[in-house]
């Protein structure tokens, strides 16, 4: 018989941190309330959580691995807006950021919710931060979950 483990976004009972970069702020606090609103919804306690900012988005994957370095939280959530500009500094940023969240993830074998937004324009990011594209906040809360979820289900 086939084992299928559960899709399951629940937030009974887990602990989370999220990293927010203050750069593109406008965008920022949009996502960041979008990933509150849903953890919320998926019954995650608001004393279970835990908000920090950062100067911009190349400062998360470090306060991502701070806040897993703890060992409080199940899962950590990631949000910043990076938007392209005049220069190559955008596709670095991004390349960092990425990178960075990936290798936190992994070294600390702690689910990260990617919460960051990389687009061309303010117009696409404002779209993505509650507007006509959604809330990535919110999806990035719901990955978190989902994962934090099947981690428990492989290693009770």
């Amino acid at each position: 018989m086939v084992k299928i483990l559960a899709d399951d976004n629940s937030g009974d009972d887990k602990r989370i941190g999220i990293a927010v970069a203050r750069f593109n702020e406008v965008v920022t606090e949009r996502i960041l309330e979008g990933a509150l609103q849903t953890l919320r919804e998926q019954g995650v306690s608001e004393d279970n959580v835990t908000v920090t900012w950062v100067p911009g988005a190349f400062e998360l994957p470090t306060a991502c691995r701070w806040l897993a370095q703890t060992g409080d939280f199940d899962a950590v959530i990631m949000l910043g807006a990076i938007v392209r500009g005049g220069t190559d500094h955008y596709d670095y940023v991004c390349s960092g950021v990425t990178d960075g969240a990936m290798r936190v993830q992994l070294d600390l074998d702690i689910p990260i919710g990617f919460g960051v937004l990389t687009c061309a324009t303010m117009e696409l990011a404002l779209a993505r931060a509650g507007g006509d594209a959604g809330n990535k906040g919110s999806d990035a809360a719901m990955a978190a979950l989902a994962m934090s979820n099947l981690k428990s289900q492989l290693r009770p």
